[in-house]
């Protein structure tokens, strides 16, 4: 991302914070925000006074890695910035959502991440983030995918996003049915990571080039 351009969609202020707000954000004392930025752990950068601040992107990013919660507000912070978009990750494999989240924060450094194990846990998150694509493991606990593509299709609130689904299941039929709910993209587990960023790329080149001609 180009740091220069970093700014709240409704402000011409770069959006930064203080050591002091990250602490607050981690739920931890202002010298142990300073303390994980001196380290390292928290990318970080000095004002001419030398003042600590550090962009939304790079504390949600370390907050993920050490499994603090990330407060709505930061999410909604991280996600108006430069517009960027916003991709929801479904899949109740702790460890392989991980490794996606990582691989794509990597590739497509102008994205939002975010991630839900579970069917009840991705329709909440919906409704908050209203992502741009959603990649969406078809056998959840909770809600399974199939009634999830059902209620983006059926309903208002979680927005239109693009769905690319991805499952281990064999059942002949299943590719039909989620096409027919308008799943953009049909993946079948082990998902190559190369090529789910390749997919992803051309479902926001696609809606980017719908937006230019609306």
């Amino acid at each position: 991302m180009n740091r220069s351009a970093h700014k709240n969609a409704n402000s011409k202020t770069p959006v930064v914070y203080s050591a002091m707000e990250v602490a607050r954000f981690c739920g931890v004392v202002n010298q142990t925000a300073i303390n994980w930025i001196k380290n390292n752990y928290i990318k970080a950068f000095q004002t001419p006074g030398g003042q600590y601040r550090v962009y939304p992107e790079d504390l949600v990013a370390f907050m993920k890695k050490k499994n603090i919660h990330v407060p709505d507000e930061l999410l909604q912070v991280c996600n108006r910035i430069d517009g960027k978009h916003t991709l929801l990750l479904v899949d109740d494999d702790r460890v392989w959502n991980d490794v996606m989240a990582k691989y794509l924060a990597i590739k497509l450094d102008e994205v939002c991440i975010v991630q839900a194990f579970d069917g009840f846990e991705a329709g909440a998150l919906m409704v908050k983030n209203q992502p741009d694509v959603v990649v969406l493991d078809l056998d959840l606990p909770g809600i399974d995918g199939i009634r999830i593509c059902k209620m983006i299709r059926e309903g208002s609130s979680f927005g239109k996003p693009f769905i690319i689904v991805t499952t281990a299941l064999e059942d002949e039929g299943i590719e039909k049915e989620c096409l027919e709910l308008g799943v953009s993209k049909f993946l079948k587990k082990p998902i190559n990571l190369p090529v789910l960023v390749e997919n992803l790329v051309e479902l926001y080149s696609a809606e980017a080039s719908a937006n230019a001609h609306a």
